[in-house]
C-alpha cells in the first residue's frame, strides 16, 4: 500500500516541500544528461547546406584534340559485280539456302536459267515495233495504214479525216478501204473480238478480209426506202466484206459457204459479233442485194444496232 502524504499545514511546510521537489527534478535532469542511451533533443535551427561549386571550364580541348588526331573519313567498300551472265544467285541468303539444300535427297532438281535472247532477235522485235508505230493511224498501233485527210463532195458526200486502212489487229484488208477513224476502230474491234475467235484455228487462222465496198458517193441499195437516201458509204462509214482468207490459202465466202454446216456456223458467228461495234449489220438473210457480203457501218440508232 502506497504511503499517504500528509497535507502541509503551514507556509513553512509548503516551502520545504517545494524545495524538495526542485531538488528531485534537478537530480533527475542530471541523471538523464549523463545517460547516453537517451535521445538528445535536436536544435530547431537547421544547419546551412554547402552550395555547389561550378565545374571548372576546360578551354581549348576540342582544338587540341582536332590538331593532335585528324578525323578519318569512312571509305566505301568496293562494289562486287554479280555474275548475272551464268544466272548465279546474288543474294547471300538465297545462295546459302541453295548450297544447303543441294546435298539433300529431297531437294528439287536444279534447272539452268534460260540464256538471254540473242541481240539479233531483240533488234528485230524493236524494228517491227518501230514500223508499227510509223504505220499507225487513228492513234492506234493496231490500225495500220495512211492518213488521207478530208474528202469533199460531190454534194453531201465526203469524209472528215479519212484514212486508208491496210490492216487491223494483224489482219490484212484487201483492198485497203477508205473510211473515217470511227469505222476503222470498229473494224479493229470486230476482227479482234469477233472474227478471230469465230474462225479460231480453222485453216491456220484468219489472215485477210476481202473487201468489195468502202467509200463511194452513192445511194442506198436493197432498202425499203428505195434509192432516195445516201448510203453510209457516202460518208466513209461503211465497209462491205465478201470473204475471209485463211493462212492455208483457202477463203470462206458468203456466196458459197453461208449454208454449209461448218463454214456457215463460222460466218453466222462473225455476223453476230459485228452487232455492237457497228450500228448496221446486213448479211445474206437481209435481202438479195447482200447475199454475197456483209455490210457493216457505224450509223447510230436510238434503238441500238440494226442487225439482219
Amino acid at each position: 500500500m502506497r504511503p499517504i502524504l500528509a497535507v502541509p499545514s503551514s507556509r513553512a511546510d509548503l516551502a520545504g516541500l517545494l524545495a524538495l521537489c526542485l531538488a528531485l527534478a534537478g537530480s533527475a535532469a542530471a541523471q538523464g544528461a549523463s545517460d547516453p542511451s537517451r535521445p538528445v533533443a535536436r536544435s530547431l535551427a537547421e544547419e546551412p547546406l554547402p552550395r555547389p561549386v561550378p565545374r571548372p571550364q576546360i578551354t581549348g580541348l576540342a582544338e587540341d584534340v582536332a590538331r593532335s588526331a585528324p578525323l578519318v573519313r569512312p571509305v566505301l567498300r568496293p562494289r562486287v559485280e554479280p555474275s548475272l551472265a551464268i544466272g548465279y544467285e546474288t543474294t547471300p541468303l538465297r545462295r546459302a539456302e541453295r548450297e544447303l539444300f543441294a546435298f539433300s535427297p529431297f531437294a528439287p532438281r536444279a534447272v539452268d536459267r534460260p540464256a538471254a535472247r540473242p541481240a539479233s532477235i531483240v533488234s528485230a522485235a524493236a524494228e517491227r515495233r518501230q514500223e508499227r508505230l510509223r504505220g499507225q493511224i487513228c492513234g492506234d498501233p493496231a490500225i495500220q495504214g495512211e492518213a488521207i485527210g478530208n474528202i469533199g463532195g460531190p454534194g453531201a458526200c465526203g469524209v472528215t479525216d479519212a484514212v486508208r486502212v491496210r490492216s487491223v489487229s494483224g489482219v490484212t484488208l484487201q483492198p485497203a478501204p477508205t473510211v473515217d477513224c470511227t469505222t476503222a476502230t470498229a473494224m479493229k474491234d470486230w476482227v479482234a473480238q469477233g472474227i478471230k475467235p469465230a474462225v479460231g484455228t480453222t485453216g491456220g487462222g484468219v489472215t485477210r478480209l476481202r473487201v468489195i465496198g468502202h467509200y463511194s458517193c452513192r445511194n442506198r441499195v436493197g432498202g425499203s426506202s428505195g434509192s432516195s437516201r445516201l448510203s453510209e458509204h457516202s460518208y466513209g462509214r461503211a465497209v462491205d466484206v465478201a470473204g475471209i482468207g485463211l493462212a492455208s490459202g483457202r477463203e470462206i465466202t458468203l456466196l458459197t459457204d453461208w449454208n454449209k454446216p461448218a463454214e456457215g456456223a463460222i460466218l453466222r458467228e462473225v455476223w453476230r459479233s459485228a452487232c455492237g461495234p457497228f450500228g448496221t449489220v446486213l448479211g445474206p438473210d437481209a435481202n438479195a442485194a447482200h447475199r454475197d457480203h456483209f455490210h457493216v457501218d457505224t450509223a447510230r440508232y436510238r434503238s441500238g444496232s440494226y442487225c439482219r
